[in-house]
């Protein structure tokens, strides 16, 4: 076949990555809930940083001088979810004070400030900060809202022009909206070095912002959530009614408004609302942003969400009750009017035309509520932003949602949005009607993005980084699809590379997927103008494991001797992955579960995103991992030891790796997935997830031009044997005499220790990889009849929990 460049979604910008200095010391000043997860997500990108604290003398308090900050410090180690990818990233935070350690900032690249958001507290700190920086670093203020410009204007010329608003949304790791709003003084250069570092190295989604109040993410955030809450007061909506109308089914996070209000916590919403009111006098909606009744009263009351363990709902044994404002008190759930999953359509925009066509009290509530946030968000325009993709994103990244507000209005149509407003007197302004009927979004043949601003008023390139590209525009083209099934498509990504791309239901692995990967290999290696392959998606999860559906479908209809065919084809898709003659790259992202960590593990060069979770997990529904991960966890023990042929430096990885299975363990990053030995050195991490398929493609290319060859087959493996397995059932009785595991959990490990120490052999041995194989398909074949494995797997299919039996 002939090969292509690639037209992908992010065409190129002018200046490559690699051209910006990265940085490699951090200070972060303030120590706070976002001071410390700060300092703990620039340790994950590997910087060395120095987080400080005022001393407790120094604002009336008793106690160690470093106290404050090592306790802030101790309170982000134990947060949920973790800041710090991995152990490693801690150790490169050191801690110091105010009073003594000031000075240390001198060594920093970076500075970041973090204090508490009052303006001259800010302004003395920043000065101090001036004194002691050196004059190359960079610094930044993380506010949520604090003008940037006055913060640095009783500082000097050469300190203001390296100096900027960076705003981190909470949690800073897992939130991907980073603004970054420079004022008239800051050098380009400096806002093009944070920018680009803040995007490869902590994986930010970059959205550059005016220094107007609470910026762009909290100022449109902020006024939907209030509008929802404006809804529940005047009491034609319930709680759960608003939520049921406000989360997943239009496309937002789904903690939903209430849910969500409760994590960030009431009392940083009020103080957010009320510094937002302050902050706007001039803003013709400035009433939206009063402290809510409600909101007040439940601030009053200590209850302050999930911090306090009650907030909008509180959780009382079983039932999860809402607050009644009537009361005072929290009542049961109010049973939802009306069934919000019958607006679902195929696509979210189906959904959103299905919610806008209704004349019932859902469709009331979504019409109302979006012209209101439509409305707000044009009156904004271009106070906030020029472009509508930069407050688009805004919402996107930092509050969850699938569409932002104009992305809705160009689903919903822009003429029939454009009349509503009109007919609800939503005051906007001049150049909506200039919209096109097009849309504010287009795409063009070039494969650059285009968007309709209201400055320009017509439509202009939005380029996305040349390194972040998806797979949409190539899927729209049919000339880029090598081979295909119901399931499954290689598609060609250029330069002689391919892309095996997983269409099923959650990615789950079914006959259709693992015959696909088969087939696609074959089709790469056979053909002398493709150079390798990456196997990744662009779906919620890279996989979510085996499909289970069609293994209890066999299991109900007593078909379990065909599923053998299936598991020995399983086998060989992942061993293909491991062994082909071009290089195989699995690019993976988010849940990377059962046989999709067994083919991670089986890539000897895969990329994976910082963010993913991955691990063995089928102990968990009465089985084994039979996809070669058993065998491999096993070679990888004694691979791992010092000398593999004496069992006792053999039998702690074993333990470990044993235990990892046995109690469905999942790493919470990449790094963790490393130290879990799921992955080797030879994998690449790459923070921000919308570079995994460039990064990939870049690593096929480069395997390739060096002469690829295949790692050898594991031939002589060493196992245990009886003795080793013995030190398992020691293990195993004790777990179960303590508490922590049951019978048939105790018999799953058995049957698993059994395969990791070579089978019914009475002594140590060297086996081929195949042995441990065939041992893998016995065991599990012979779990899929035991009764408390089928009630383990129905419970996931009908209830999506796992059941301890």
């Amino acid at each position: 076949m002939e090969t292509q460049t690639l037209k992908t979604d992010s065409p190129s910008r002018e200046t490559p990555s690699w051209a910006y200095k990265p940085f490699r010391t951090a200070a972060v000043v303030g120590a706070g809930v976002m001071g410390s997860q700060i300092a703990a997500h620039l340790a994950n990108a590997g910087l060395e940083v120095v987080l400080l604290d005022v001393t407790p003398e120094s604002i009336g308090r008793e106690g160690a001088k470093d106290s404050i900050v090592e306790s802030a410090f101790k309170a982000a180690t134990k947060m949920k979810p973790e800041p710090f990818m991995e152990p490693a990233a801690m150790e490169r935070v050191t801690l110091g004070n105010f009073d003594d350690d000031f000075d240390r900032i001198g060594e920093a690249d970076w500075v970041i400030e973090v204090v508490v958001e009052r303006m001259d507290i800010k302004k003395d700190v920043l000065k101090r900060i001036e004194d002691a920086a050196s004059d190359t670093a960079v610094i930044s203020s993380n506010t949520s809202g604090l003008p940037i410009a006055e913060m640095s204007a009783h500082l000097s010329g050469g300190f203001r022009s390296r100096f900027l608003g960076t705003h981190f949304f909470n949690p800073p790791r897992y939130l991907k909206l980073f603004e970054v709003i420079p004022t008239p003084d800051t050098d380009s250069a400096i806002v093009d070095r944070v920018t680009e570092f803040a995007r490869v190295h902590l994986g930010k989604g970059i959205v550059m912002a005016k220094d107007t109040p609470n910026f762009i993410g909290n100022r449109i955030g902020t006024y939907a959530m209030l509008g929802a809450v404006e809804q529940f007061e005047k009491g034609d909506f319930s709680i759960e009614e608003i939520d049921a109308l406000t989360g997943t089914l239009i496309g937002h996070a789904k903690s939903a408004t209430f849910r969500t209000a409760d994590v960030v916590g009431l009392d940083t919403l009020r103080h957010v609302t009320a510094n937002l009111y302050d902050a706007i006098p001039d803003d013709e909606s400035r009433d939206r942003f009063q402290v809510p009744n409600v909101l007040q009263r439940l601030v009053d009351l200590k209850q302050l969400g999930a911090k306090s363990k009650a907030g909008f709902y509180k959780k009382e044994g079983k039932t999860i009750k809402s607050f009644d404002p009537q009361s005072g008190e929290y009542v049961d759930p109010k049973e939802v009017g009306f069934d919000a999953k019958s607006f679902r359509g195929k696509t979210l925009a189906d959904t959103l035309r299905n919610l806008w066509a209704d004349d019932g009290r859902p469709g009331q509530f979504f019409r109302e509520t979006t012209l209101d946030l439509i409305g707000y968000t044009v009156r904004r325009t271009p106070e906030i932003s020029d472009s509508p993709a930069n407050l688009d994103r805004a919402l996107q990244w930092g509050f969850g949602w699938e569409m932002g507000p104009y992305e809705m209005w160009d689903a919903l149509g822009i003429d029939a949005v454009r009349s509503a407003l009109e007919d609800a007197s939503i005051e906007v302004p001049d150049w909506v009607s200039e919209v096109p009927e097009t849309g504010f979004y287009r795409d063009t043949e070039s494969g650059v993005p285009e968007i309709w601003t209201p400055t320009s008023k017509q439509y202009e390139s939005d380029p996305r980084p040349a390194d972040e590209w998806g797979l949409t525009y190539l899927k729209e083209d049919e000339n880029n699809t090598i081979w295909q099934n119901d399931e499954a498509a290689l598609l060609d990504v250029g330069d002689g590379v391919a892309l095996f791309e997983f269409r099923s239901k959650s990615n789950s692995l079914g006959q259709e997927v693992i015959t696909g990967v088969l087939d696609a290999i074959s089709k790469v290696e056979d053909d002398r103008d493709l150079r390798g392959v990456i196997i990744g998606n662009q779906g919620g999860n890279f996989s979510v494991g085996a499909n289970l559906g069609e293994v209890a479908m066999a299991l109900m209809m007593g078909e379990v001797s065909d599923l053998e065919p299936f598991i020995a084809k399983f086998q060989q898709a992942v061993l293909k992955i491991r062994y082909a003659t071009k290089p195989v790259v699995v690019a993976t992202h988010q849940r990377v579960l059962g046989g999709g960590c067994e083919m991670t593990m089986a890539c000897p060069n895969p990329v994976l995103a910082a963010e993913t979770y991955i691990g063995l997990v089928e102990l968990g529904v009465g089985l084994i991992p039979a996809g070669c991960g058993t065998t491999m966890l096993t070679a990888r023990a004694a691979e791992l030891a010092a000398n593999s042929d004496r069992p006792s430096e053999v039998q702690p990885f074993l333990r470990q790796h044993f235990e990892q299975i046995a109690t469905a363990k999942v790493a919470t990053s990449a790094f963790q997935a490393r130290n879990m030995n799921l992955v080797d050195d030879r994998a690449t991490i790459v923070m921000n997830d919308a570079r995994r398929f460039h990064v990939a493609k870049q690593k096929v290319l480069s395997l390739s031009e060096q002469g690829y060859l295949p790692p050898p087959v594991r031939s002589k493996i060493p196992v245990l044997g009886a003795p080793g397995r013995a030190q398992f059932e020691i293990a195993l009785h004790q777990f179960e005499e303590g508490g922590y595991a049951s019978e048939y959990d105790h018999y799953l490990g058995s049957r698993l220790a059994w395969i990791m120490t070579g089978g019914d052999l009475t002594g140590p041995a060297e086996v081929h990889e195949d042995y441990l194989l065939e041992l893998e398909r016995e065991v599990f074949l012979s779990l899929l009849g035991e009764e408390k494995t089928m009630a383990r797997i129905q419970s996931i299919l009908t209830t999506n929990k796992p059941l301890r039996n």
